[in-house]
């Protein structure tokens, strides 16, 4: 069994998600966001959505990356049996921006 290391799925995560943010994978990870973590990590994602919608600086990229590996980290340290979840979902995510 692998060892899942909270701050490296945090880090993975974050990054995952705010890539998939504007894409076509957004309405896939939303629902399903909100189905296994709950509907506030699925409006947080529409947020990201709406703040990088046409942005073309990196720095509005890099804070809704520090964004969610702030909000994934805290998740992880109250609910740690979530890094299981989170691990298939970026691996899912991951497969579907390829």
């Amino acid at each position: 069994m692998a060892v899942l290391h909270p701050r490296r799925v945090a880090w993975e995560g974050a990054r995952t998600f705010v890539s998939a943010a504007t894409t076509e994978v957004y309405g896939w990870l939303g629902e399903t966001m909100g189905h296994y973590l709950g509907l506030m990590y699925q409006l947080q994602l529409a947020e990201t959505r709406l703040r990088l919608r046409g942005e073309t600086d990196l720095d509005a990229m890099y804070e809704e990356t520090g964004a969610w590996r702030a909000r994934l980290d805290d998740l992880l340290d109250t609910h740690p049996g979530t890094a299981s979840i989170l691990t298939q979902l970026i691996t899912e995510t991951a497969a579907r921006l390829r």
